[in-house]
């Protein structure tokens, strides 16, 4: 298995050019121009792209769901040109530090919100995957995005399907990248302190290295949380089924004991009986001796 050199993780997100806040110098904000929420553009072109965007926007979002200064979104146009309305980016994944994770936004405004996002991940398809490679990249690192990642789903776009990088003095530099035993393609996120996979059918998972544990999914999450409700039923059936059987075991016991009193009682009765009949047999046979005794003294006495 490759060994992956764990960065330390990146507490504060560096540094940013003076040109990452979108503000043009001399201007001001005109609160007068509409921003829209929605370019046209699908938010994934095929479920090749959907799947991996939305769970991992979901595992992240849960990941970070007890620190309300990270905001986790995807598929959110970020406009980072002050008063350019037609100046803006889509990232598939974007996660922000010191940045309040509420109320919903409908959009990102650098200048409105003070600061770009830290981490994007782009999620390559046919149509797209050079402008990520190329146009995208040159744009995050001017709005001085710490890290980028660009994931392949397909395998058609890029090899390996994973790349990461790292902004440092303003140059993107590539993040290691590797391949384990399995074949499972490993990169490190100094900024998130996670670990992306790429395992079997190029699905991408988010794990904790710390423990090992992958970020779960929506739907894994149900299903757990299904499987264990399932699990309690099924005890709580065997509990009442052992509880059952007892019930009945000991109502059997009881019956026996029950039946055993009876036949204890019917033969003692039946033994009263016969000992009263002996006692009546016996005063039979005394009275009859008397009987036969005063009769012999009656003849004897003529």
């Amino acid at each position: 298995m490759v060994t992956q050199v764990r960065q330390p993780r990146i507490a504060v997100p560096l540094p940013r050019p003076a040109a990452a806040n979108g503000l043009n110098a001399g201007e001001v904000d005109d609160l007068t121009i509409h921003y829209p929420s929605a370019d046209g553009e699908p938010m994934a072109e095929t479920e090749w792209q959907y799947i991996p965007l939305t769970e991992t926007v979901a595992a992240l979002r849960h990941w970070f769901r007890n620190r309300p200064e990270v905001y986790v979104i995807g598929a959110m146009l970020v406009y980072y040109r002050m008063n350019h309305n037609d100046i803006r980016v889509a990232p598939d994944v974007f996660v922000v530090f010191g940045a309040s994770s509420g109320p919903p936004r409908d959009s990102w405004l650098v200048w409105r919100e003070g600061k770009a996002p830290d981490f994007v991940m782009e999620i390559a398809s046919v149509g797209t995957w050079q402008r990520d490679a190329l146009e995208k990249r040159d744009i995050y690192a001017g709005m001085g995005v710490s890290e980028y990642w660009r994931f392949d789903p397909t395998g058609e776009c890029f090899a390996p399907e994973l790349a990461g990088e790292q902004l440092i003095d303003g140059i993107y530099h590539t993040l290691p990248v590797n391949a384990d035993a399995d074949g499972v393609l490993r990169g490190y996120s100094p900024l998130l302190g996670l670990e992306f996979r790429v395992e079997s059918e190029r699905r991408l998972r988010v794990y904790n290295p710390a423990t090992g544990e992958r970020l779960r999914t929506l739907t894994e999450s149900e299903d757990e949380r299904v499987a264990e409700a399932a699990g309690r039923a099924s005890e709580s059936s065997a509990r009442q089924t052992a509880e059952a059987e007892r019930a009945a075991e000991t109502a059997a016991r009881q019956t026996a004991e029950a039946e055993r009193a009876a036949e204890a009682a019917a033969r003692r009765i039946a033994e009263a009986e016969l000992a009263a009949e002996a006692a009546a047999r016996r005063a039979m046979e005394d009275e009859n001796r008397r009987l036969r005794e005063q009769l012999r003294r009656r003849q004897a006495g003529q």
